[in-house]
C-alpha cells in the first residue's frame, strides 16, 4: 500500500509542496473554530461569532476561484503569496481591532477570508508537471484527499493548545503566520515558479464554461451539504446522550474513515474512466450516510460514523481526477477553486438545513439531511452522465500534454 505514496514523495519537490501546501492552509482550515473563539474571549455572543465565521466563509467561497483564474493567468508566485500575506494582515487586523467594534471587524474578516491563497488548486494543477506519469498524478490526488483529513484533524487541535498557552487572538496571529511561511515554501520553489497556466480562450466564464464541470460543481454541493448537516446533526445527537464527548468521537470516527478509504483507493490503479468511477463512489458515499438516520447507541453510532466517511477521500481523489478533465484549457488552478468554492458553500447550507430539521423532527431529521445531500450528489452525476462523458476534448487526462507549460514555452 505505500510504496504508491512513497513513489509519489520520493519525487523531486513532491513531499515539499504537499507539506508546504498543507500549512498554508492551516489558516484557512482553522479559521472558523478560530474566529469563534476569538469573539468569545472577548466577551462577544455566538450571534456575532457566527455572523463573522459565516462573513468568512462567504468572502473565502467568493475569492477562491477569482485569485484561481489570476493564478492561471498570472503564475503562482504573483498571485499566491501576496494573497496569503494580505489574508494574515486581514486577520492581524481584526485581532488589533477586536470585536468592540463590527464595522471593522467586519471588513478585516471579510478581507482574510477573500484574499485566501488558491494553494489547494495550485497544488493539483502542480501534479502533473512535478510528477510527469499520469498514474502518480491520480495516487498524488488521493495522498491529497487523505492529507486534507489529516489537516483538518490536527489544525482544531493546534488552534486549542495555542489557546490554552496562550491566547485565542495569539493563535490567530501564530496561524496565520505559519500559513504565510507554508504559502512561502510553495512559490519559491522551482516547479511553481516554473509553471504557467495552458494558453487559454479568452471568456468571461473562465472554467465555468466546461459543462462538465459544472456537473461536477452541482454533485459536489450536495457533498457539501451532506457533511455541514453532520457536524449540526452530530452536536444534536451528543447533546441527545447527554455526553458532549461523543461529539468527537464521531468527528473523529469519520475522519478515520475517510484515512483509511483514502489510503486503501491510493494505493492502487483503478481501471476504467474516472468519470464512471465517481458515479459508484458517490453512490457508495451516499449509502454510508443513511445508515446515520438509526441513530442507534454511542458505540454503534461511532462505528456508523466511520463506514460514512470511507468513501469520502477516494470521491474526493477521483473527482480531482475528472475535473483535471474537464477543465478547458488554461483554467485548471480556476477549475479546482470552483470545487473547493462549491464544496464550501454546500456544507454551509447543510449546516443551515440541518438546523430547522432537527427543530422539526429531531435528530434522525438531521441526519437524513445528510442522506438526503449524498443521493443529490448521485443524482446530479446519473442525470448528466452524458454530459460529464469520460472526458472534455479540450482537457486530456493529469500529465497529458497541454494541461500546463514550463516557462518560455509558446502558446500562453
Amino acid at each position: 500500500m505505500a510504496s504508491g505514496y512513497a513513489g509519489v514523495l520520493r519525487s523531486p519537490y513532491a513531499a515539499r509542496l504537499l507539506v508546504g501546501t498543507l500549512v498554508g492552509r492551516l489558516p484557512n482550515g482553522t479559521a472558523h473554530l478560530a474566529i469563534v473563539l476569538f469573539v468569545r474571549e472577548q466577551g462577544g455572543g455566538y450571534a456575532l461569532a457566527g455572523a463573522l465565521a459565516a462573513v468568512y466563509g462567504l468572502a473565502t467561497a467568493v475569492g477562491q476561484p477569482l485569485l484561481g483564474r489570476a493564478v492561471d493567468l498570472r503564475g503562482q508566485p504573483a498571485v499566491q503569496l501576496p494573497a496569503s500575506v494580505l489574508a494574515a494582515l486581514g486577520m492581524a487586523g481584526f485581532v488589533g481591532a477586536g470585536t468592540g467594534t463590527p464595522w471593522a471587524a467586519y471588513p478585516l474578516v471579510a478581507l482574510a477570508g477573500v484574499c485566501t491563497p488558491p494553494l489547494e488548486g495550485g497544488l493539483r494543477a502542480l501534479w502533473p508537471s512535478v510528477l510527469k506519469r499520469p498514474e502518480r498524478v491520480q495516487v498524488a490526488y488521493a495522498m491529497d484527499a487523505v492529507a486534507q483529513e489529516v489537516m483538518f484533524t490536527v489544525g482544531p487541535l493546534l488552534v486549542t493548545l495555542l489557546v490554552s498557552l496562550w491566547s485565542a487572538g495569539a493563535a490567530l496571529l501564530v496561524v496565520n503566520a505559519v500559513g504565510v511561511l507554508g504559502a512561502l515554501s510553495v512559490v519559491v520553489s522551482a516547479p511553481s515558479r516554473a509553471w504557467r497556466g495552458a494558453s487559454r480562450e479568452a471568456h468571461w466564464l473562465g472554467a465555468l464554461r466546461s459543462r462538465g464541470l459544472l456537473v461536477l460543481l452541482g454533485s459536489f454541493l450536495f457533498v457539501g451539504v451532506a457533511l455541514g448537516s453532520i457536524t449540526v446533526a452530530a452536536l444534536a445527537y451528543a447533546d441527545d446522550q447527554g455526553r458532549q464527548a461523543v461529539y468527537g468521537w464521531l468527528m473523529a470516527a469519520l475522519g478515520l474513515g475517510a484515512l483509511v478509504g483514502g489510503s486503501v483507493y491510493g494505493a492502487r490503479q483503478w481501471p476504467g474512466a474516472a468519470e464512471r468511477r465517481l458515479r459508484v463512489l458517490v453512490g457508495l458515499l451516499a449509502l454510508g450516510y443513511l445508515p446515520l438516520v438509526s441513530v442507534p447507541g454511542p458505540v454503534a453510532m461511532t462505528g456508523l460514523a466511520a463506514l460514512a466517511g470511507v468513501f469520502l477521500a477516494p470521491s474526493l481523489a477521483c473527482v480531482f481526477v475528472v475535473v483535471d478533465r474537464q477543465a478547458p484549457s488554461g483554467t485548471v488552478t480556476e477549475a479546482f477553486s470552483w470545487l473547493v468554492t462549491a464544496f464550501g458553500v454546500g456544507t454551509a447550507l447543510g449546516t443551515g438545513v440541518a438546523g430547522p430539521a432537527l427543530e422539526w423532527g429531531g435528530t434522525r431529521a438531521g441526519f437524513a439531511v445528510a442522506g438526503c445531500g449524498g443521493i443529490g450528489a448521485l443524482l446530479v452525476l446519473c442525470a448528466a452522465g452524458r454530459v460529464l462523458g469520460t472526458g472534455s476534448a479540450a482537457a486530456g487526462a493529469p500529465g497529458a500534454p497541454g494541461r500546463a507549460r514550463e516557462a518560455g514555452e509558446d502558446g500562453f
